[in-house]
């Protein structure tokens, strides 16, 4: 197949979970079929998107975009008037996957390029990653159009607004919160096909674009790059994640005020590790003689290898955590929410802790931390799950099945879905 990937926010470093999915994925794919990938950035320095780690694909067009380095007079006139508008905030900036603080961009020349590679590439699909492009895309392509959700991006500002105590946040938190569920819903009506990470997320979707077209794919992990290794015995626990994703953010300072006093009350010596990029001047200001706060890392798995506690003290999020498999591949031990273990086949007890309750979760740390040959049980069991299961060419193979079938869907869609879709686009593309 000849596959047309469209992202917004770069592809690599593969530093976020989604970055991380779809790199794996389409190195997976790039083994057999061809694949030109379309990005748009934040310009920034150190720039690898021509480097080695894409050699695979067939073409990179990458467009890195000049931002200015503080919000302009211009930047807020432009979200006012976004207030106005039924098209999402979210999808009308870039820079936060690589300055931190969003900049709405000209979106003009992003959206010329992507026409013109589409015009001459002929290609057999294309796929959205993620809701963010979607609104650049022509959804009159001959070719069918894959919509590839790493979330359900509208539920995460639903649980800021429900979250929020303050009256003018809840407002815009609220309004996100619409403008995303309707976009993902006339999104997901116009692909052919929906894939999701989890089934929560494949029910969310199948409410809008029918059972019959949402797929789920498996989580991977690279178990060759991520396995067990020894390590001198420590008490020290790690999260691991972007720190500019609020429920990360909310998670560790939930965990640092809540929980993790009552950890140091039975272990006086247990350190924290908070491992992530762009942490919020909130969690900077948790550095503590026993909490480390690193900001971005070239590589985790250093933290992860010297800590024998794996945390996930999520309460908001969708989708599925790559960061569990990751630390299940290194053999650690891993406490988490229901909701931060959301989507993964994992079972309590046997390859995971899961505690929602701030002494319950508690408990579960220090059990890890006191009791050794437990912890080490867990860590073998988790390493077993994701070697048997949960490998990136599995990932992969779900996804390439999908797409093949989309494109031999493509030719018998019935002419009454033909122009159910068409009045669709017409309805997108004046609110967009």
């Amino acid at each position: 197949m000849r596959i047309l990937w469209v992202k917004a926010g770069g592809i690599v470093p593969a530093d976020t979970g989604g970055r991380i999915r779809s790199l794996n994925i389409l190195k997976e794919l790039a083994r057999r079929h061809s694949i030109t990938v379309f990005t748009y950035y934040a310009e920034h320095f150190g720039d690898q998107h021509q480097s080695g780690e894409l050699n695979d694909l067939a073409d990179v067009v990458a467009i890195p975009i000049a931002l200015a380095p503080e919000r302009t007079t211009s930047d807020y006139v432009r979200y006012a008037k976004g207030l106005l508008s039924p098209f999402p905030q979210s999808m009308r900036v870039i820079g936060g996957e690589y300055g931190g603080r969003l900049r709405y961009f000209d979106d003009r020349t992003v959206r010329r390029r992507l026409a013109s590679v589409i015009a001459r590439g002929r290609f057999d699909v294309l796929v959205c990653d993620f809701i963010f492009p979607a609104g650049l895309i022509d959804w009159n392509v001959p070719c069918p159009k894959v919509l590839f959700t790493h979330n359900v991006e509208a539920d995460l500002w639903r649980q800021q607004f429900e979250a929020a105590d303050h009256p003018v946040k809840r407002f815009l938190y609220w309004k996100e919160w619409r403008a995303l569920s309707a976009a993902e819903r006339d999104y997901a009506c116009l692909a052919d096909s929906v894939i999701t990470v989890s089934e929560q997320n494949r029910n969310y979707f199948s409410r809008y674009a029918g059972r019959e077209r949402v797929f789920t794919i498996a989580t991977g992990v690279d178990i060759e790059a991520f396995h067990p290794s020894d390590a001198p015995p420590s008490n020290s626990m790690v999260f691991t994640g972007s720190m500019d994703w609020m429920p990360n953010q909310d998670g560790v300072l939930y965990f640092v005020s809540r929980i993790l006093p009552k950890i140091q009350l039975e272990v006086t010596d247990a350190e924290l590790w908070i491992v992530g990029r762009y942490p919020s001047r909130e969690v900077q200001d948790l550095a503590a003689e026993h909490i480390h706060v690193t900001g971005r890392v070239e590589d985790i798995r250093p933290y992860l290898q010297k800590s024998p506690a794996y945390i996930v003290p999520l309460r908001h999020g969708s989708g599925t955590r790559l960061k569990i498999f990751e630390a299940m591949a290194m053999g650690k031990a891993v406490v988490s929410t229901t909701l931060g273990a959301e989507g993964l086949p994992v079972t309590h007890g046997r390859d995971i802790l899961i505690a929602d309750h701030p002494q319950e979760f508690a408990a579960a740390v220090v059990r890890i931390l006191q009791d050794r040959e437990f912890s080490a049980s867990l860590g073998r069991a988790a390493r077993a799950l994701v070697e048997q299961r949960f490998t990136w060419k599995a990932a992969a193979t779900q996804f390439e099945t999908i797409l093949e079938n989309a494109v031999g869907r493509a030719s018998g869609l019935p002419a009454s879905s033909k122009r159910k879709s068409e009045d669709l686009r017409h309805h997108v593309r004046r609110t967009a």
